[in-house]
């Protein structure tokens, strides 16, 4: 090759290189759009809305949620997954992204490969909770009476492969025992007919039955941690319950379509982290039941992938297929 065409090359690739740290200095010059994939309130939402609040401060710029429902989450994923990879479309990404790819949901992308994650911001355990007409007082005392009587006991789910489906489809497997199933339509008609007496069951993100245990109108029996939550300091982790294979959370982070620079990437990687750990939204996680997880592109993608093979083998194992 010729002298010439080498200094050529060399060039070609310090511009490119020097235009993408340039843009990574100057990023960013316009709103920077936060979507979630969900409709407002739900724990994806609170956290998106909660780190935002400080994002656009700590990168000197303007941050907007905007929501964008439909189909399970994948409008909103598509939308982050065909932007442009620019830094100014950001997905709030979670367990549930996971469940869908072991689901085989179909996708308007190839969910294996659209996106770069960018940092974790939350977990929570899974908290297992019934009405308080079971007899039981601990999960082992549970496992037994439906060995006992088989057939008596239902548990609820948000609908069909939802998180809430397979946390419960897990801790049947784990307990060696068969709870059946009753998929709702969301999460709060669930818990109108677990209150009721309906059915006896649920597995949930703990944030999301915390004010009824509080207020008496259920029972918790185990969360789903190697250790006791703080704001549920009375209930057993699942290891101290004796069913150490309960150990799962759910998360809660973000991302960005696959071809954004890596330099992007790691600035707001790096903002989101020094965001959620502003006292303030540190306290604000902790009070809503959260655990602060503010961790990097690695861990994100790490938690992604464990993810993924965990309700991959629930899914085949339990025989769960999209309605």
């Amino acid at each position: 090759m010729k002298l010439w065409s080498i200094q050529k090359i060399t060039l070609t690739l310090s511009v490119l290189m020097l235009g993408t740290l340039a843009a990574a200095q100057t990023y960013p010059t316009k709103p920077v759009s936060v979507v979630v994939p969900y409709a407002v309130g739900g724990t994806t939402d609170i956290v998106a809305r909660l780190v935002s609040q400080e994002l656009g401060k700590t990168l000197n710029g303007v941050v907007v949620v905007e929501n964008r429902a439909g189909a399970g989450g994948v409008v909103g994923w598509s939308s982050v997954a065909k932007a442009a990879p620019d830094g100014y479309s950001v997905l709030t990404i979670e367990s549930s992204y996971a469940i869908s790819m072991a689901l085989g949901v179909k996708m308007p992308f190839d969910p294996q490969t659209a996106f770069k994650q960018v940092a974790t911001a939350t977990s929570v355990p899974y908290v297992l909770v019934v009405n308080p007409s079971v007899s039981a007082n601990t999960v082992q005392e549970l496992i037994a009476l439906v060995k006992k009587e088989p057939g008596k006991f239902f548990y609820g789910s948000g609908g069909n492969g939802t998180n809430t489906h397979l946390a419960a489809e897990l801790f049947n497997a784990q307990a060696g025992i068969k709870i059946a199933h009753v998929p709702y339509k969301g999460a709060g008609a669930v818990l109108n007919d677990l209150i009721g007496g309906q059915i006896q069951v649920l597995v949930t993100a703990l944030p999301t039955a915390l004010p009824h245990i509080k207020s008496g109108k259920l029972k918790a029996l185990m969360v789903t941690d190697e250790v006791r939550s703080p704001v549920l300091p009375e209930v057993p982790s699942a290891k101290e319950s004796g069913l150490p294979g309960m150990i799962t959370k759910f998360w809660v982070g973000f991302a960005v379509p696959a071809q954004t620079p890596d330099a992007l990437v790691e600035q707001l990687s790096k903002a989101v982290i020094q965001s959620v750990n502003v006292p303030e939204i540190k306290n604000r996680i902790v009070e809503l039941g959260l655990t602060v997880e503010a961790k990097g592109p690695a861990y994100a993608t790490k938690l992604l992938n464990e993810d993924y093979a965990i309700w991959s083998k629930i899914i085949k194992d339990a025989d769960i297929k999209l309605e």
